[in-house]
């Protein structure tokens, strides 16, 4: 029976014009699967299904998700979280299978803590990103043993914060995915202006509160705070969040800019 799938022209340059028909025609989409965005079932008998074709350096991922939540699309992941990815859903790892999401595998095998909050700056409060990661982050390549977050995001184009005065500036190419009130990723531009990469991506979707997703949906944006491990911690409440950010950066240790909302 046909499918209710909508295939992408990009899923589809991926994939190629047959297996794309036989996903239309039924043949090797699945009826039920458990939607990559909400992880909850669907039928692509019953309703519109997107196809969302993970692509890392040796293979692919083909996911489904409800039409609601995400549209066709393909995104560029890591080899190593793609086969994560795999590996969850019981999969070789040489062919595409369904229902497949990547895992949150941060550069040099540090994880990237992250923790949602509302920020006040200029009596106006905002959604933010405050991400430390666990471990130090050395340069890609480098044997050396400090730590190059900061600077790395710099390089990206993300601003030194001595304060939090005024909201950080828009870094163009850089977006965070939110989708059915859950966050899924921050994305960074692709190599040569290709397809948007996951620089960061949740193992399983992040609830943020209704206060949280109503700011982003406001403003359009997120702002993003970046610091090297130890300077922020876990902290319970928002406004020991603020006591930690304004800490880290009056002590040079703090980068931040304002990233454009994908999805809703």
């Amino acid at each position: 029976m046909p499918r209710m799938l909508d295939v992408s022209d990009a899923v589809r340059a991926e994939i190629g014009d047959e297996e794309a028909d036989r996903l239309l025609a039924g043949e090797n989409a699945p009826g039920s699967y458990d939607c990559t965005s909400c992880r909850t079932p669907g039928d692509s008998e019953q309703e519109r299904t997107s196809t969302v074709l993970f692509v890392g350096d040796e293979t692919a991922v083909l996911a489904f998700a409800h039409a609601s939540c995400l549209p066709s699309q393909v995104v560029q992941v890591t080899e190593e979280q793609l086969q994560g990815a795999v590996r969850s859903i019981g999969g070789t790892g040489s062919d595409m299978a369904a229902g497949g999401q990547a895992h949150d595998v941060a550069p040099e095998q540090a994880v990237l803590g992250v923790t949602s909050g509302l920020v006040l700056i200029e009596g106006e409060l905002h959604p933010a990103l405050v991400v430390e990661p666990t471990a130090p982050i050395v340069r890609p390549g480098s044997t050396g043993s400090g730590d190059d977050f900061l600077p790395l995001l710099i390089e990206q184009g993300f601003m030194p914060v001595m304060e939090l005065a005024s909201v950080p500036p828009v870094l163009h190419g850089w977006s965070v995915l939110l989708a059915v009130g859950r966050l899924h990723a921050v994305l960074q531009p692709g190599t040569g202006g290709g397809q948007p990469v996951a620089w960061w991506q949740a193992h399983q979707p992040l609830q943020v509160t209704d206060s949280w997703r109503a700011a982003a949906n406001k403003h359009q944006q997120v702002l993003m705070f970046a610091a090297p491990v130890g300077s922020i911690g876990r902290q319970p409440r928002e406004d020991l969040l603020r006591d930690a950010l304004d800490k880290a950066a009056a002590h040079g240790k703090l980068v931040a800019a304002a990233l454009p909302l994908a999805g809703t």
